[in-house]
C-alpha cells in the first residue's frame, strides 16, 4: 500500500520469485563462495551472487552496478547489511556471464560466504564523521588488500565477521563481530577555542552532554565565558565536540586503534556473545595502517590454523582459553586488558578454574 510517510513498502520491491515462494524457501546451498542456490518447496530456483563493494560509492559506480542488474536481474539488486551487493537470477545459463561482467565492468570480487570473510561493516570515519580517532573506509581497504584471498577462497573455519567503528559511540556495531576494531580516543579536548566557545556553543548543553561531569565552567582572565575539562573524570567519548564545535577531541598523536575478538550475533551451537580486548592501542599510521593490518592478519592466520572446522573465533578462544590466545598471537597481556569500570565485578571470572 501506497504511504508518503515513512519507507516504501519493501515488498513492491522484490523480484517476482521471492514475491511468489516469500516464506516457502526450503533450503540453499553455497556453489562456490558468493554464489549461492536457493531452492523452493515450489520446485524453484534462484541464484545469488554477492560482491563485495567499498561502501562509499561514487554515482558512476551506482550507475554501472544498476546497469548489471537492468541487464541480467530484471532492474532487481539488493544490499546486504555488510554492504555487500546481490544479484539474483534464476536462469543458472546468466550466473557466469554475471560474474564475467561484475569482474570486467565493477572490478568488484565475489565471494563472502560460508567459511570466509564477510565484506566489513564499518562507519563513516574522516569522509564524514566529527568525532572519529581514525578513517573507517581507508583501515577497511588496507585491511581488506591484505585478507583478499580470504574473501574470495573458502580458508577459514567457519565464516568470520569484520567490523570497524572510528571511534568509541561504536556505530560500526565492533560488540557483535569476530574482530571489531575501534578508533581510541587517549587525551581530552584541552584545545578549547575559548574566542569562538559563546559563538558556537552553549555552555548549559555542553554541560550537559558530559556523561562523568567532566566540564565545568571557566571565565578567562580577559573576562571570556567558557569551559574546561576535568581530565580525570574525561573518558574520551567526543559528545562534548558533538554539541560544541569549539572543544576538538581529535589528536595527531593521542588518537589510535584497539582491537576486539570473540563476539558473534549467531545463536548457533553457543550464544550469542561480546567480544574482548585483544590490542588496547595501535597508532595511527595512514595511508596503508601496516601496524593495524599486520596486527588484524595474525589474528586471523592464527585462529585458521588453530580453530577447528565450524568453530568461531569467539567458539576457539573459549576453549583454548584466553591466556593460549595470548600466546598463539603474541599479543602482550597487560594491566589495560583488565576492566576497571565500576561495574566490572559482574563479569570478572571469580572460579579458579582457567584454561591454561
Amino acid at each position: 500500500m501506497a504511504t508518503d510517510i515513512g519507507p516504501p513498502d519493501f515488498r513492491a520491491m522484490l523480484p517476482e520469485v521471492i514475491k511468489k515462494n516469500y516464506g516457502k524457501w526450503k533450503y540453499h546451498e553455497i556453489l562456490r563462495p558468493g554464489v549461492l542456490k536457493h531452492v523452493s518447496e515450489d520446485g524453484d530456483i534462484l541464484y545469488t551472487i554477492r560482491v563485495g563493494s567499498p561502501r562509499l560509492l561514487a554515482i558512476d559506480t551506482v550507475r554501472d552496478i544498476c546497469d548489471i542488474a537492468d541487464k541480467f536481474c530484471n532492474g532487481h539488486l539488493r544490499f546486504t547489511s555488510r554492504h555487500n551487493i546481490e544479484f539474483m537470477v534464476t536462469d543458472e545459463s546468466k550466473v557466469e556471464p554475471l560474474i564475467q561482467e561484475i569482474r570486467n565492468k565493477l572490478g568488484f570480487p565475489v565471494g563472502g560466504t560460508g567459511r570466509c570473510i564477510s565484506n566489513i561493516v564499518h562507519t563513516q570515519g574522516w569522509i564524514h564523521c566529527h568525532t572519529p580517532a581514525t578513517d573507517a573506509s581507508g583501515v577497511v581497504k588496507a585491511i581488506m588488500d591484505e585478507l583478499y584471498e580470504y574473501f574470495v577462497e573458502e580458508k577459514l573455519p567457519a565464516k568470520l565477521r569484520i567490523s570497524e567503528a572510528c571511534c568509541g559511540n561504536m556505530c560500526g556495531a565492533i560488540h557483535c563481530s569476530d574482530i571489531g576494531i575501534v578508533g581510541m580516543h587517549t587525551r581530552p579536548p584541552s584545545r578549547i577555542d575559548d574566542e569562538n566557545f559563546l559563538t558556537w556553543c552553549e555552555i548549559p548543553t555542553t554541560l550537559a552532554s558530559c556523561p562523568t561531569a567532566a566540564i565545568r565552567r571557566h571565565t578567562t582572565e580577559d573576562g571570556k565565558k567558557t569551559v574546561r575539562i576535568i581530565e580525570e573524570r574525561c573518558m574520551y567519548c567526543g559528545n562534548c565536540y558533538t554539541v560544541c564545535a569549539a572543544m576538538p577531541i581529535a589528536h595527531p598523536e593521542g588518537d589510535g586503534v584497539a582491537i576486539f575478538v570473540g563476539g558473534k550475533v549467531s545463536n548457533a551451537k553457543t550464544p550469542p556473545k561480546f567480544p574482548r580486548l585483544a590490542s588496547p592501542w595501535i597508532p595511527n599510521n595512514p595511508p596503508r595502517w601496516p601496524e593495524v593490518v599486520s596486527a588484524v592478519k595474525n589474528i586471523v592466520e592464527v585462529y585458521a590454523k588453530h580453530a577447528r572446522k565450524g568453530e568461531r573465533l569467539g567458539d576457539w578462544i573459549d576453549r583454548v582459553g584466553w591466556p593460549t590466545f595470548f600466546r598463539l598471537t603474541g599479543i602482550p597481556f597487560t594491566e589495560k586488558h583488565i576492566d576497571d569500570f565500576t561495574g566490572a565485578l559482574a563479569t570478572y571470572r571469580t572460579s579458579t578454574h582457567l584454561k591454561l
